[in-house]
């Protein structure tokens, strides 16, 4: 008898799942119950979208330390998650046309800087994501005697700023069926959120870390608003 092997790796497999990899001998048919099965996989409350919700929204800090260092199965993929909520909340923004956000940007329309900041107040689930980058940057120098790397506060930044955007979206679904202004509140309770966050993951212990969490966030904001501010003027110059 021929001995089969795997699809993935190569290597000889002698039973249902391949020894090396984990591959399985045969892969089920894409049907309407294995695309139900997915779903359920992802939203699933044991260890999908809603338990990581959960987790990160009662233990934030200890949740993602426990990620990064122990288990990495128990939340869900922290780009994923940014993903996910990011997405969603620019289906909401833009379903109840909710055009400021939190995040006020005003600029002439018709400069490449003007441009860049309607983008980003268009889509600010989108630019959260890049934004994190530069949070994480003044994350790694209020905080590196921890010694987490920068890709590791990074991680980190994806769970806060994604529960972040599921804050916004809240408020948002809150503003749209009510007509009542309610974003300005969102961004103080989303700064706070991602500010005791942040805080907790480093040591919930020490007052101080809140107050070095508050300050990388907002400076990577102002950073993050001053680099788009750059990339605007340098191709408004080198266009005429």
């Amino acid at each position: 008898m021929q001995a089969l092997s795997c699809s993935n790796c190569q290597q000889e497999v002698t039973h249902k799942y391949c020894a090396h990899c984990g591959q399985p001998v045969a892969l089920k048919r894409i049907d309407g119950h294995y695309i139900k099965h997915e779903i359920e996989h992802v939203l699933h409350f044991e260890r999908g979208l809603l338990y990581t919700v959960r987790e990160l929204l009662v233990s934030p800090g200890d949740n993602v330390r426990h990620y990064i260092s122990e288990n990495r199965s128990r939340l869900v993929k922290p780009i994923i998650f940014i993903i996910i909520t990011s997405l969603l909340y620019t289906i909401i923004n833009h379903f109840f046309h909710i055009e400021d956000g939190y995040m006020k940007l005003d600029e002439a329309k018709k400069t490449t800087t003007g441009v860049i900041f309607k983008w980003i107040q268009d889509h600010y689930g989108y630019a959260n994501i890049i934004m994190g980058v530069f949070i994480a940057f003044w994350a790694k120098l209020f905080f590196r005697k921890y010694g987490y790397n920068f890709f590791e506060i990074l991680i980190l930044l994806c769970f806060v700023m994604g529960m972040a955007m599921l804050i916004f979206t809240a408020f948002a679904i809150f503003q749209g069926l009510t007509h009542l202004s309610s974003m300005q509140i969102a961004g103080i309770v989303g700064v706070g959120y991602c500010t005791w966050a942040i805080g907790q993951f480093f040591d919930k212990r020490k007052i101080a870390n809140y107050v070095k969490a508050l300050c990388a966030y907002v400076l990577g904001m102002i950073t993050f608003s001053l680099a788009a501010l750059l990339l605007g003027t340098l191709i408004d110059l080198a266009i005429k």
